[in-house]
């Protein structure tokens, strides 16, 4: 297959790249590099079946593929509300332009829709059929929104124009390749850990979230690609929960930091809880994260580790 990822070069999409290739397809890597980095998709540069774009999914591109992985779009709060008008453009936009391509060329279509589309949930732990809580006119719904209306526009091509869509919606995830300044709270704190510096946890962290690690959640994106018969949406997340509070302590312990843990405003519109109900993936796809929340930060953190020796 000739397979197109956009937002190739970024944390998740690098990690697709590599297991796409390991199932012997073609890869069209595309992006911005605004969140990406070349540096991601390096080791990939010299393989024959690679191919690397540099391209905004803001503007229409024309390319000959079979399936695509539309990833492209910043997804922590500190990148996507740098330029929130940009974020919802390539959220629209992009997706707009993604399935036109898959229209023309008859390609099967994966969106990477996000857990926030349910935002600070009043169902907990949340089904694909809750329809979620989240506030139009925020500073986070450029993403928020932006994702619920490109899943929109997903079915209302697939309704229409019986283009073959499929749409997982993608819990918190991390592992390696991570930024490091991306305001999310697994580097945020794995970071201030290993420097030493306080550990920011924002209100009393008695918010919880739900932690997955990426070779999982690609696992996850794979399976649902291949499905034959279930278009979604889909969760995809670890079910394990966790208070941000008890994140930060199990951090420092794993770790062996001094850091002090500092409390600071919550943010507006932070949601309270996430959790995913995963039991769709489980009957429809046959998935279920296989890496513990102790052996992904334990990866993670030695990953960080060497990037700071850098």
């Amino acid at each position: 297959m000739r397979i197109l990822v956009t937002g190739g070069a970024g944390f998740l999409g690098s990690h697709l790249c590599e297991r796409l290739l390991s199932d012997r397809h073609e890869i069209i890597c595309v992006d911005n590099f605004f969140t990406g980095r070349k540096k991601n998709v390096a080791n990939l540069i010299k393989n024959p079946s690679f191919e690397l774009i540099r391209h905004d999914v803001t503007h229409p591109i024309l390319l000959e593929v079979d399936k695509i992985y539309h990833l492209a779009c910043p997804a922590s709060p500190i990148h996507y509300q740098y330029n929130p008008v940009k974020t919802i453009k390539t959220n629209i936009l992009g997706t707009i332009h993604m399935l036109g391509l898959a229209k023309r060329t008859k390609a099967r279509i994966l969106f990477a829709s996000t857990s926030e589309v349910y935002g600070d949930p009043t169902v907990h732990p949340q089904k694909e059929n809750y329809w979620g809580n989240v506030n139009p006119i925020g500073i986070r719904s450029c993403y928020d929104e932006g994702k619920r209306a490109a899943e929109t526009l997903m079915m209302d091509y697939y309704r229409q124009n019986r283009v073959d869509i499929r749409i997982v919606r993608i819990f918190n995830t991390y592992g390696p390749r991570m930024l490091a300044d991306d305001g999310r709270v697994v580097s945020n704190f794995i970071v201030q850990a290993l420097t030493g510096s306080d550990i920011t946890v924002y209100g009393k962290g008695s918010q919880t979230r739900s932690f997955c690690y990426v070779s999982d959640l690609i696992d996850g994106m794979v399976r649902m690609m291949e499905c034959e018969d279930f278009i979604g949406p889909v969760n995809i997340g670890n079910p394990e929960e966790y208070t941000i509070l008890d994140l930060a302590k199990k951090i420092i312990a794993m770790t062996g930091s001094r850091s002090q843990i500092t409390f600071k405003p919550l943010p507006s519109d932070d949601p309270t809880q996430r959790m995913p109900d995963i039991s769709l993936a489980g009957s429809r796809l046959g998935w279920k994260p296989n890496v513990t929340v102790d052996e992904g930060l334990k990866k993670t953190i030695e990953y960080f580790k060497e990037e700071l020796a850098k």
